[in-house]
């Protein structure tokens, strides 16, 4: 009897612990084995989840009322744990980030294993096919814009080259040129650092300098982290690598044009504005948000003040606004030129969806940054400025450049902010080639620039009429 009472005991423990393994996998947000509860799950870019996400993460909790918040490593390489637990009920809690190139976001993202990509490129068609039953993933629901990164090209502290154009570039990765002194420098055989095939950056690359007419070179060494790239080119003479703005560490960081126009370097200005030739965005994409929801909360932090003011402090170039008379406008359009003098330019530039007169999911949030910035600094006038590509008909071009420049006043009025002067320049000053689509998209922009509330702007402002 006694040895039936324990095969009993031993089956119900058996079926005890049975039943807590089922409950680990039915409750996918618990960490069971140790006790955390899972807030949710980012997985995507190393550029984005080497440091920012997790910082962005870190502080987030922390404005939450978090305690004890820390950022641990997984086992697994370029894994990391945000952790803490809430001050109010003592639950542990934390939040899982994987950098593990931008595809694997998506991915994740599709099968509910990650409530957030994160990705360093724009989402591809083949994926935005494969998240088509969650939505549009294109739409500002699911497409958020966190920071702008800009992609330097790298070389030697001593190296003396000073600018490449994007075309250049692409000669080099390929292995079209082989050797500095085809370029003029001094003979050395280059060496060719890229990032891994998992990477948006490697992805952004391709895209921007080696598009459909280039391949990588094959005695290209290819790296999975950012910081190991560039420090490795820093040490080598002949090396050359691409990296994010943020990650140029010891490296010297060289301009770059996009064909004839001015070589820029990339800053925090030229990247903001997205005047630089290899600036790009970083996003976060989801599935549709409950507007309760803490993940909703999370991305209402990373895109307003207290989330940008860490995506500057990790490096990278934030949303905030801030003002700058750019060097290479020297040159501006006569009946400009009076104003612009005494103007400066804000960090933002508005764009429009492809083939489309509709503001892109960056714009309408930039929107509501500059109504604000407006409401808060009434000693300026605001003066919008649009620019286009070369049509064939320059009167054309400049009449679609001022529509442009009227479309970013709708949305503004909209808010309660009123432009003094919409202007359109047509197809001056370009900041990229034209004989692809892409700089073609970029030259279509809307500037925004801000001149003092006095009367003789007040006049100079209406000459332009």
């Amino acid at each position: 009897m006694s040895l039936m009472l324990n095969q009993d005991a031993q089956m119900r423990l058996a079926m005890f612990f049975l039943s807590l393994v089922l409950l680990s996998f039915s409750l996918p947000a618990q960490t069971a084995e140790l006790g955390y509860q899972r807030l949710f799950t980012i997985h995507g870019s190393n550029t984005l989840g080497e440091e920012l996400m997790p910082n962005l993460v870190s502080a987030f909790l922390n404005d939450r009322g978090a305690r004890g918040v820390r950022i641990e490593s997984g086992a697994i390489e370029n894994q990391r744990f945000v952790r803490g637990y809430w001050s109010n009920s003592g639950q542990a809690i934390e939040v899982l980030v994987a950098a593990h190139g931008s595809g694997t976001g998506y991915r994740h993202l599709a099968s509910g294993a990650g409530d957030i990509a994160a990705s360093s490129r724009p989402i591809t068609s083949a994926e935005h096919a494969l998240l088509s039953p969650f939505g549009d993933m294109r739409s500002s629901g699911h497409e958020h814009v966190v920071a702008i990164d800009g992609l330097s090209i790298i070389v030697h502290p001593s190296n003396p080259l000073q600018s490449l154009t994007v075309e250049q570039v692409a000669q080099i990765f390929s292995g079209d040129i082989q050797d500095w002194s085809q370029l003029g420098l001094p003979q050395g055989r280059i060496t060719r650092y890229a990032r891994d095939d998992k990477s948006g950056t490697w992805d952004s690359f391709k895209s921007m300098v080696l598009s459909n007419r280039y391949r990588l070179a094959n005695d290209a060494l290819r790296f999975e982290s950012t910081a190991q790239l560039s420090d490795q080119v820093s040490r080598d003479r002949n090396g050359i690598g691409f990296v994010g703005l943020s990650s140029v560490r010891s490296a010297k960081a060289i301009a770059i044009a996009d064909g004839d126009v001015t070589p820029l370097r990339a800053n925090d200005f030229t990247v903001a504005t997205e005047d630089y030739a290899l600036s790009r965005r970083l996003y976060l994409y989801t599935k549709v948000v409950p507007r309760d929801s803490l993940l909703a909360e999370f991305l209402a932090f990373v895109l307003h003040d207290k989330g940008q003011a860490v995506v500057a402090q990790s490096g990278f170039v934030s949303q905030q606004l801030q003002t700058s008379s750019p060097e290479y406008y020297a040159q501006r359009p006569e009946r400009f030129q009076q104003v612009a003098e005494h103007a400066q330019r804000l960090s933002l530039n508005f764009r429009f969806r492809e083939g489309s007169s509709q503001l892109d999911n960056k714009a309408m949030q930039d929107i509501e940054r500059l109504a604000e910035f407006m409401q808060n600094n009434p000693q300026y006038r605001l003066l919008l400025v649009g620019f286009g590509d070369q049509g064939r008909d320059p009167e054309w071009s400049q009449l679609l450049s001022r529509l442009r420049a009227m479309t970013v006043r709708r949305e503004l009025v909209r808010l309660g902010v009123y432009p003094r002067q919409s202007l359109g320049f047509g197809e001056y000053l370009p900041i990229a080639s034209e004989s692809h689509f892409a700089g073609r998209q970029k030259n279509r922009r809307v500037e925004v620039w801000l001149t003092p509330n006095t009367r003789w702007h007040e006049q100079a402002l209406s000459s332009l009429n």
